[in-house]
C-alpha cells in the first residue's frame, strides 16, 4: 500500500482555529499595554516639563515665556532644563511639541480638537495636555494628567 504524507485539511482547519483563539485571547492585553505605555509617556513628559517649569520660576523669579507670552520664549527658557528637545505630546490629533499660550487667569483644559499637542498659561503656570479627550480609562480626560 501506498503511504501519503502530510497533514489532512481537518487538522489542517484545527491547528488554524487554535491559532486564531490564542490571537483573540493575546491581542487585547496587548492593545492594553500600548495604551498604558502612551499614558505613561505623557505623565512622564509632563513631570519634566512641569519641573522644568518650578527650576525656572525659582531661578529666575518668574515664569516661563512671561517676558513676551510667546511659545518660542516658553521654550527657549526651558531649554537649559530639559537635556533633549521639548517632548511632543503623543495624544490626541495633534501629536506635535507645539504649545498653546494662554495669558488669561484661571485654569486651563484641552481642547476637543487640538492644532497644538500642550497647553500653557503664563498667567497661572500651569501646564496641561492640549487635548480633552477621553484616556485608557474612560473617565479621565488627558488635559487632567
Amino acid at each position: 500500500m501506498k503511504r501519503n504524507r502530510g497533514f489532512t485539511l481537518v487538522e489542517l482547519v484545527i491547528v488554524v482555529m487554535i491559532l486564531g483563539i490564542l490571537v483573540a485571547i493575546v491581542l487585547p492585553r496587548f492593545v492594553n499595554v500600548s495604551e498604558a505605555a502612551t499614558e505613561n509617556g505623557v505623565r512622564a513628559s509632563l513631570t519634566t516639563i512641569r519641573e522644568a517649569i518650578e527650576l525656572h520660576t525659582a531661578q529666575k523669579g518668574e515664569l516661563p515665556g512671561a517676558s513676551d507670552n510667546t511659545e518660542a520664549t516658553f521654550k527657549a527658557d526651558l531649554a537649559p532644563y530639559i537635556r533633549a528637545a521639548f517632548p511632543a505630546c503623543p495624544v490626541g490629533p495633534a501629536q506635535n511639541s507645539e504649545v498653546r499660550i494662554t495669558t488669561a487667569p484661571g485654569l486651563i483644559t484641552g481642547e476637543p480638537a487640538p492644532t497644538k499637542g500642550w497647553h500653557y498659561s503664563v498667567a497661572t503656570g500651569q501646564f496641561v495636555v492640549n487635548y480633552s479627550g477621553a484616556s485608557g480609562d474612560g473617565v479621565t480626560t488627558y488635559d487632567e494628567f
